[in-house]
């Protein structure tokens, strides 16, 4: 009986170790091949380079799509590349991040867009976790004073884009994924006038942007005078009542960033009611990479959206951290989506998709623009959920 025993414990112990080793052979898969088209990616973008136009977001007309600095996207290409120094610890990754972070210092004193925070914590926030530096320090605090002079206290929110005949004071549900940087600067400054206006802006987006579902509006319309709400429409979305894909993935990601920055328990709540919403709706498709709206009509070619989906996993991840009751099924939930997006379904064979990592992302349709495309922010969050994946395990 002791024999067979030790027999069982050792076949055991044979099947782990077994299996431990296909999942490091499987990780270190992955990574190769992003290495393998991060470097694709970058040697295209650094021989197109130039002042203007440098920084790598898309494909259009089958040609790589370059952006400036002050394209809303600029801060993702830099933050993959910190996140790709992160999972393999090689220095040429962090000299590359290192160096177009640099080229985003102006961004700064920009007053005229509400994607600074995007644009600046992607880059010299990423950054600073591996470099500290007093000067990182002084451009952080110096775009949330930027950022916060799109603030409207009359109506409690921060102002997205700018006065037009269609619009008074639009809000975007996406504006939540600035606040980290005010969080942040209030941190380093001590400053808690940025922390205040982070707070004022969640309070008042649960209060309006929200249906009872938990389904988020894209667009809110404020009178900045008044306070009161004018209007709640879509830019993006299929309609003005339908839950656009990404923007749920915003609101999910922002207000679990609301809960780590000020551990504030109706943050917590909103973040899982917008999670329980998202895996329990009747349209989410069996491999977890949703259509780019819930509530589109769904066809044969009916596009998905990984950057939705990216987006959603990293913020399970840390979701999942923070409650007790759904850690389980927020990590297996994640953990379904990055199954997904590492599937030849939607991570590009080696050599194709000029070096970026995911296929089958959506900008806008409305618009007609970045449809069924890589975008840069589709890769900069799956590589966040896979490092967050890998630091959890």
């Amino acid at each position: 009986m002791k024999k067979t025993k030790l027999v069982l414990i050792a076949s055991f112990v044979l099947i782990l170790l077994n299996s431990c080793k296909e999942d490091s052979i499987a990780k270190k898969s992955i990574l190769e091949k992003i290495e393998t088209q991060y470097s694709q990616l970058y040697d295209s973008a650094t021989t197109k380079f130039d002042d203007n136009l440098f920084l790598p977001k898309t494909i259009k007309d089958n040609k790589l799509r370059l952006v400036s600095s002050y394209e809303w996207t600029s801060g993702f290409y830099p933050g993959s590349l910190w996140y790709l120094y992160e999972l393999t610890k090689d220095s040429k990754w962090k000299d590359r991040a290192l160096a177009y972070t640099k080229k985003l210092d102006t961004i700064q004193y920009w007053e005229g867009n509400h994607d600074v925070g995007f644009i600046i914590e992607c880059s010299y926030g990423n950054a600073i976790k591996d470099t500290p530096s007093k000067d990182f320090d002084k451009i952080i605090v110096q775009t949330a004073k930027s950022l916060s002079t799109r603030f409207r206290p009359r109506a409690g929110i921060i102002q997205s884009w700018k006065k037009s005949s269609k619009w008074d004071c639009p809000v975007i549900i996406d504006n939540m994924m600035n606040l980290e940087l005010l969080f942040h600067a209030t941190k380093i400054s001590g400053d808690s006038t940025y922390y205040n206006i982070a707070v004022s802006h969640a309070d008042t987006t649960i209060k309006n942007h929200f249906r009872k579902d938990y389904s988020t509006y894209h667009v809110l319309d404020y009178d900045r005078e008044t306070g009161g709400i004018v209007a709640k429409k879509t830019a993006q979305g299929y309609s003005d009542e339908s839950a656009w894909a990404r923007g749920q993935a915003w609101g999910l990601y922002g207000y679990t960033v609301c809960y780590r920055e000020t551990k504030y328990p109706k943050y917590l709540e909103q973040a899982i009611k917008i999670a329980d919403y998202l895996i329990n709706h009747k349209n989410l498709p069996n491999d977890k990479i949703p259509y780019w709206d819930y509530d589109v009509p769904v066809e044969k070619d009916t596009p998905r959206d990984a950057s939705a989906a990216s987006i959603t996993a990293s913020a399970l991840y840390e979701l999942g951290h923070f409650t007790k009751d759904n850690k389980q099924l927020y990590l297996s939930f994640a953990d379904e989506i990055m199954k997904s997006l590492n599937s030849p379904d939607y991570f590009a064979e080696e050599g194709t998709n000029k070096g970026f990592l995911l296929k089958h992302s959506v900008g806008s349709i409305p618009h007609g623009v970045e449809i069924d495309v890589p975008l840069n922010y589709a890769d900069y969050y799956y590589l966040e959920a896979l490092y967050r994946s890998k630091n959890l395990k």
